[in-house]
């Protein structure tokens, strides 16, 4: 069987926003069809390595790359990042009053396909998706985020990047704010995109998501660095035992 190339490669990353640096020196490899966690206490850098992925232009590279299917993604707007096969579900999605859920999504379909989709085969594609997620056809007619709840603005994440089918899903938090009910909705919908062969990059802070998703590789974040790397089962070591112990294993105390 022939081995699969690296879709994401991050090597050696350093990243600053205004003059603090947050990442210092990530390493991170995924291919096709991997699902990747990402789990670390707050201000460790996790989300900071999701916007640098995307190309927010807030956060700045100083040093290191990041290839996406071989290419330098550091060379792609984020337009083109997005056209290349990245897609990011955000851990607070903005409200945009006066458009519609329909619209924006037909919009992002569009400019990520790159031609105009034929509005009957796009509203069967949306419709499935729909039903799938559990979402109602009056979501459709409502403004994007405007008065949702929390597991409202997640269904739409994930709606979202059913429509688009990314090569590589990067989901920041997306368990956070969500009942259980809502989370097994949502968990149903990532394990889908999974089940298409994309890429999953995981960003959250608890275990419980990853009972639902399962990852084959977990990384720990802590101070702008992966610090330990496993398999599933170090989420629940995570789970029962914290981060101490992981620092404790980087930094052993001295016995006089």
């Amino acid at each position: 069987m022939t081995a699969k190339k690296p879709l994401l490669e991050v090597k050696n990353l350093h990243v600053r926003v205004e003059e603090r640096e947050i990442l210092k020196g990530v390493d991170l490899t995924i291919k096709t069809g991997e699902v990747h966690a990402i789990m670390g206490r707050n201000g460790s850098g996790k989300s900071t390595l999701s916007y640098t992925i995307m190309g927010h232009p807030r956060y700045i590279v100083t040093k290191g790359s990041i290839l996406f299917k071989g290419e330098d993604l550091l060379e792609m707007s984020p337009d083109q990042r997005a056209k290349a096969g990245l897609a990011l579900a955000f851990q607070y999605p903005v409200a945009i009053p006066g458009v519609s859920v329909s619209n924006f999504v037909r919009a992002s379909v569009n400019a990520v396909r790159g031609k105009e989709v034929p509005v009957k085969e796009f509203r069967i594609e949306l419709k499935a998706q729909m039903k799938k997620l559990g979402v109602e056809n009056e979501f459709l007619s409502r403004y994007i985020n405007d008065g949702f709840s929390g597991g409202e603005k997640k269904r739409l994440e994930i709606l979202q990047l059913s429509m688009l089918k990314p090569m590589l899903a990067v989901l920041d938090e997306t368990d956070s704010g969500l009942d259980i009910d809502a989370l097994k909705t949502v968990s149903e919908g990532i394990n889908a995109l999974s089940a298409q062969d994309t890429a999953l990059l995981l960003i959250t802070h608890y275990e419980r998501i990853l009972t639902y998703v399962k990852p084959q590789f977990v990384h720990v974040f802590q101070d702008g660095r992966i610090v330990k790397s496993g398999g599933a089962d170090l989420a629940n070591e995570l789970e029962e035992r914290g981060y101490d112990w992981i620092l404790q294993e980087l930094a052993p105390s001295v016995v006089a």
